[in-house]
């Protein structure tokens, strides 16, 4: 079969002088395919110079012998060095470890050092970044570092050591091809609302924001309209109020940018909006000419069908248009741009040019919160500077110590993306979340007083005590001065209803964990829950009573955070057990996880409490297994799906020893040496969920991506559900070889982590 045809071209964009412009052989695009657009620029502005080097690198592409790296050495003797750097950069940049590069500058200290490592989670906008504020002692007004906001505000890891001396920073960003990967997407977004007749203020917002409220447009290139801040303070009545005198005004040197540059900037963006329109209309056109129908303003009887099926054709017309690509490109050249206005710190990149990370080293408090905002804030006075939603991981090093206390805590935080508010109880923790459960010596879960624990927070509760992790397991209320009732005038009142309601959710995941796990998590849970009130204000706007309130809880945390690196002693016993029961777990697990994924396909029977997924969500999962972006889509989370169900049924599996060797009369010792054999099972369910569902059906995820026309949905999701029921088969009586074979993986990874961690696996007597 010939090879596919590629080639060159020059262009003008928004660099200086000419660029080339083609499509890499061997770079996948975003759905997995080769041939990946690129627009790289050439360094010359004379026509004819900029010619001859689109020659060769279109030599370079029409002969696929050229296509290897071990090939560049005898390239640069015969190409230029920008058509050189241009090809073949890419194919050995690879993909780079965020965490690795952080960790190679600033080592994350842990507990050899001395050193408490505490992960915040919790679902969006329930105080988590405001809690940290206070633990670094980061003042909500002057410094706003770590930026909050009701919405999604947190969406990289920002890992903050607490140490003396200098103030370090190191940021890591996404790659170029993962937010060339997210412009296409708000771009198809884009047009899908102009094509809907939307107004354009609705089209510059589906361009500006991306559907998953994480990568926003606005903040790199800046707002369609001014935005305006519309806080408002809550007034209390209650003797133990938190409420203090409101928000102050920010510091005067985070002013808005200049009119000029804002203006600049929104000629820009109009640009863009423009040809977001232009590039709906020719597609319309062709859709209309191919389906025989017309494709703005579908009628008849069929209209319904023609719509969906218009729907369902668009996103590829759109994709396949020349336009769209360049367009791409040269948002991609605006965003990157964004990177020339740093001029503090140091700035290290790729040889194409895209940044890798940013370091900054300095003794100046002020100077270090005022450059590390632009990569962090959501301040919307500075939209079009701002390079937040590029950024994957932000880790700092210096004496950022609380105000609270003179007790100087050496500790690492790490905050990251929130939960979200998941609808039902089947949705899993992401396993973003879940894998560092390893990592770290205390699980702080972020949790509103005010209401009862909702199924986000009761996922993170179950994901730690099945994964073996429950003495790890902190919870800090916020919102604790807004419980109000006529019974609940003290904080002792408002304390005792709190834990009510803990002892209340934790009784509800009997069925899901067993009786001895969730005796096991309440074993001294009220020693590790802290109430917490006006976190969002400083402890000195607090009523005196309330401050005072709040110091002795925050300082009790700060303690429990301490005293988490102590190591706990060896367990005396050993449980034993008989690896039969293995099968039933699996079996159970198996069903737990097919079943919601079937409804959500709609290739199943209905499912309690599941309903079937749009197929825009659907095929939005599909894109980002097919390109390596990602395992899940918001809430669409196969891996996490099957490691929970996995962990939570083996888990109850480890429950029931047939006997115990050694001293095994108290049972707090048993479940932790329970608990040693359920963290080893979890690490390694984890690799054996990704491995079985996402790399060994690779090409299948990307054939299901390009299913396209009438019954395209359809066939997508029956190819996920067979993708899903073949990478976790049912274990039954008569088992074909894939069903075994799963079924001896599993076996595998609970014999090993048993025999691993003091227990044993033997065959019990048959009477």
């Amino acid at each position: 079969m010939p090879h596919q045809l590629y080639t060159a071209s020059k262009s003008r964009s928004n660099r200086p002088g000419w660029s080339v412009t083609f499509r890499h052989p061997l770079r996948n695009d975003a759905r997995g395919k080769p041939g990946l657009k690129m627009r790289r620029g050439l360094g010359t502005t004379d026509e004819a110079e900029a010619d001859q080097l689109v020659a060769e690198m279109n030599t370079l592409l029409s002969d696929s012998s050229w296509w290897n790296a071990a090939k560049r050495a005898e390239a640069e003797r015969k190409f230029s060095v920008v058509v050189v750097g241009a090809f073949y950069d890419e194919i050995q940049a690879g993909r780079d470890d965020p965490e690795a590069l952080r960790e190679a500058l600033i080592p994350l200290p842990g507990m050899s050092d001395g050193y408490s490592r505490v992960m915040f989670v919790g679902t969006t906008g329930a105080g988590k970044t405001s809690l940290l504020r206070h633990l670094i002692g980061s003042d909500p007004d002057r410094d706003r570092f770590p930026s909050t906001a009701p919405a999604k505000t947190t969406i990289a890891d920002i890992e903050i050591v607490q140490a003396d001396g200098d103030y370090e920073a190191v940021v890591t960003f996404f790659s170029e091809f993962q937010t060339q990967a997210s412009i296409e997407e708000c771009i198809v977004d884009a047009c899908l609302a102009a094509y809907e007749d939307a107004p354009i203020e609705k089209v510059a917002d589906r361009f500006l924001n991306h559907r998953d409220q994480k990568f926003r447009l606005s903040y790199v290139l800046g707002g369609w309209r001014k935005e305006v801040d519309n806080a408002e303070s809550d007034d209390s009545e209650d003797d133990f109020s938190f409420d203090g005198e409101g928000p102050v005004d920010v510091a005067e040197e985070e002013a808005e940018l200049p009119d000029t540059e804002r203006a600049k900037n929104h000629e820009v963006l109009r640009g863009f909006i423009d040809r977001v329109v232009r590039l709906k209309e020719r597609v319309a056109g062709r859709l209309s000419a191919d389906l025989g129908i017309d494709a703005r303003k579908p009628e008849g009887p069929d209209r319904e069908a023609a719509e969906q099926l218009i729907e369902e054709n668009l996103e590829a017309y759109v994709i396949a248009d020349e336009g769209f690509h360049e367009l791409v490109q040269d948002v991609l050249d605006a965003v990157r741009s964004r990177f020339d206005l740093i001029d503090s710190g140091e700035i290290d990149r790729h040889r194409s040019g895209w940044p890798r990370l940013w370091t900054l080293r300095t003794g100046d408090r002020d100077e270090f919160v005022r450059q590390i905002r632009w990569f962090s804030s959501n301040f919307w006075p500075q939209f079009g500077r701002l390079l937040t939603p590029l950024v994957c991981g932000i880790r700092v090093k210096g004496p950022l110590f609380p105000t609270f206390t003179d007790k100087v805590p050496r500790l690492v935080l790490v905050d990251g993306e929130g939960l979200g508010h998941t609808p039902d109880t089947a949705s899993s923790v992401t396993t973003r979340v879940t894998k560092r459960f390893e990592q770290v010596d205390v699980i702080l879960l972020v949790d509103n007083a005010k209401q009862p624990m909702q199924p986000a927070p009761l996922s993170v509760l179950k994901a730690v005590a099945a994964s073996g992790h429950n003495a790890k397991l902190a919870v800090a209320f916020t919102h604790f001065d807004h419980i109000k009732g006529n019974n609940l005038r003290t904080s002792g009142d408002k304390r005792a209803h709190v834990m009510a309601s803990v002892l209340n959710a934790l009784s509800s995941l009997q069925d899901v964990l067993g009786a001895p796990v969730v005796r096991s998590v309440e074993h001294g849970i009220d020693d590790r829950c802290f109430m917490l009130g006006g976190i969002d204000q400083t402890l000195a706007r607090l009523p005196a009573r309330a401050a005072d309130y709040m110091r002795g809880e925050l300082a009790r945390l700060v303690d429990f955070c301490e005293r988490a690196i102590l190591p706990p002693p060896p367990p005396k016993a050993g449980p034993v057990y008989d690896p039969t029961g293995v099968s039933f777990a699996v079996r159970e697990a198996v069903t737990k996880f097919q079943g919601p994924w079937g409804a959500r396909l709609g290739q199943g029977r209905p499912y309690e409490g599941i309903g079937r997924e749009h197929w825009t969500r659907v095929k939005a999962l599909n894109r980002r297994i097919a390109g390596e972006l990602s395992d899940e889509y918001d809430r669409l989370r196969p891996v996490a799906d099957l490691v929970a169900r996995l962990t939570e049924s083996v888990s109850r599996f480890l429950d029931e020893p047939i006997e115990w060797e050694g001293d095994a009369d108290d049972e707090e010792e048993r479940q932790a040496a329970i608990a040693r054999i359920r963290r080893a099972v979890s690490a390694a369910v984890h690799e054996l969920a990704k491995r079985r569902l996402v790399e060994e059906h690779l090409g299948e995820w990307r054939t299901a991506y390009d299913y396209r026309g009438a019954g395209s949905t359809f066939e997508r999701a029956r190819a996920i559900h067979r993708i899903c029921n073949e990478a976790a088969p049912m274990p039954d009586a008569v088992m074909p070889p894939p069903s075994k074979q799963f079924l001896i993986e599993v076996r595998r990874i609970v014999n090993g982590a048993i025999e691993a961690n003091g227990g044993h696996v033997r065959l019990s007597d048959v009477a």
